[in-house]
């Protein structure tokens, strides 16, 4: 990402045209926010002083004082190519700050800005690359979103098959305008499923490119007369949408992961930075899993995990991992030789997280685990071992807020003001939910009782 200063962005704004600046936020649960100005606002804007009102944003209600302040990013300036070419607009992502100019703790920005760099203090760099799975379905009449697709294609079919092919094109296409690095893309297994993988990058900038992705990704669709969803398991009986996280643990300019002398590849810290990520996994499901459909994904059968487990190549664990380069062997060996790990794939946060969010917990369980060398070989996942027999992810959203809520470590990585405020939200939500009678119920009982 170029490093811009205030100056560099009022530069740009008037070589090319900006007349519109959206001032973005992303709010407590991973929704964009926004205030558009004018260019002629944008110095006040980059002077910090542009003010929102927090009492309707969801995570703010109940402050005494709801005036908050906007501190754009002049790194994030970017030109949306999607908006019109004369008077063009561009965006900023900011932070957010009370009135006494303390950063709001609050923000998810500020909970993985904090995390990531209590992890540079330790001399660590984390890169993160993410799996984004979503949906595009058909809208009604009335422009509304449905669950309709007429394709069936499957796992990296292409057109005319892949009915989502054009699309998934013109969003790639918009990213790259917008100086995302990706990687590749290709048709899911559920029809209408899509995926788009980006280049390794630091998780702070990589959790800015998620939330502009979300956004491309729904404006490109639209103008295709499709509906783009990161909703987890939007149709019962395929598979959902996850966003498995790769990490990469950097310490010194040395990835820390690799040690070509062991049998699997991997580096004691790469085995401890496992063993955090297993053993807080179910206190961080409420924030990897944030959604009572989420849990709906987390079921046996579809590609999605369920154990508390790690491998390198059950669907069901919650780690898994990838395909290192092949070590250096003696050509005349004929067994194995194995390979050299060079990441470690996270497979159960799910498309709806606030990926913010999901970075920071990551960030802390695994260095968590590398300081206290949490050994993960009690967590191992062979292939020829008994089902279940392994601790399991929560089931429901209820039972990810009540293990979370005995949590003194997520308390901490959160902070105390967010984790009361992020439990209660989500209690609410359940108990919406569970008052909620669902059409399944209808269907199992109105003509039985």
């Amino acid at each position: 990402m170029e490093c811009l200063t205030k100056e560099d962005v009022l530069r740009l704004v008037e070589e090319d045209d900006v007349e519109f600046i959206r001032l973005q936020f992303t709010d407590m649960f991973g929704t964009m926010k926004n205030i558009a100005i004018t260019s002629r606002e944008l110095p006040k804007a980059l002077n910090n002083e542009c003010i929102i009102d927090g009492s309707f944003i969801d995570g703010m209600e109940g402050e005494e004082v709801t005036d908050m302040y906007l501190h754009p990013d002049p790194s994030t300036f970017a030109i949306l190519p999607w908006r019109p070419q004369q008077g063009k607009v561009a965006r900023l992502l900011c932070d957010i700050y009370r009135p006494d100019q303390t950063p709001y703790p609050i923000s998810s920005r500020y909970v993985l800005d904090r995390i990531s760099k209590k992890a540079k203090d330790l001399g660590y760099q984390i890169l993160v690359d993410p799996e984004c799975e979503f949906f595009l379905f058909h809208m009604d009449d009335e422009g509304m979103p449905t669950t309709i697709t007429h394709e069936k294609a499957g796992y990296l079919d292409l057109s005319p098959v892949d009915l989502g092919e054009n699309a998934r094109r013109d969003i790639v296409l918009t990213l790259e305008e917008m100086g995302f690095d990706i990687t590749s893309s290709h048709h899911e297994i559920a029809p209408a499923q899509h995926e788009i993988d980006f280049d390794y990058a630091p998780a702070f900038q990589m959790a800015d490119q998620i939330m502009t992705f979300k956004v491309a990704v729904r404006t490109v669709a639209k103008r295709h007369g499709l509906h783009a969803t990161f909703m987890p398991k939007p149709i019962a009986g395929v598979n959902g949408s996850g966003m498995h996280i790769n990490l990469a643990v950097f310490k010194d300019g040395r990835n820390i992961l690799q040690e070509e002398e062991d049998s699997l590849g991997l580096s004691k810290e790469g085995y401890y930075f496992i063993g955090g990520l297993l053993a807080h996994s179910k206190e961080m499901a409420a924030i990897t899993n944030p959604l009572v459909n989420s849990y709906k994904r987390l079921v046996p059968g579809f590609e999605a995990p369920t154990e508390v487990t790690w491998s390198e190549y059950s669907k069901n664990s919650l780690i898994r991992l990838p395909m290192g380069r092949r070590k250096q062997s003696d050509m005349t060996q004929k067994e194995e030789v194995g390979f050299v790990r060079n990441k470690i794939e996270l497979r159960s946060p799910d498309a709806s997280a606030n990926p913010y969010l999901v970075f920071a917990v990551c960030i802390a369980a695994g260095l968590h685990g590398i300081q206290n060398k949490i050994d993960p070989s009690c967590f191992f996942k062979k292939k020829s071992a008994e089902e279940n027999v392994y601790e399991r992810l929560p089931g429901s959203l209820k039972e990810a807020i009540d293990i979370m809520e005995q949590s003194s470590w997520m308390k901490e990585v959160l902070g105390a003001e967010f984790f009361d405020k992020y439990l209660a939200a989500k209690k609410r939500e359940w108990e919406t939910y569970s008052r909620q009678v669902s059409s399944w119920e209808l269907e199992e009982y109105l003509h039985r009782f």
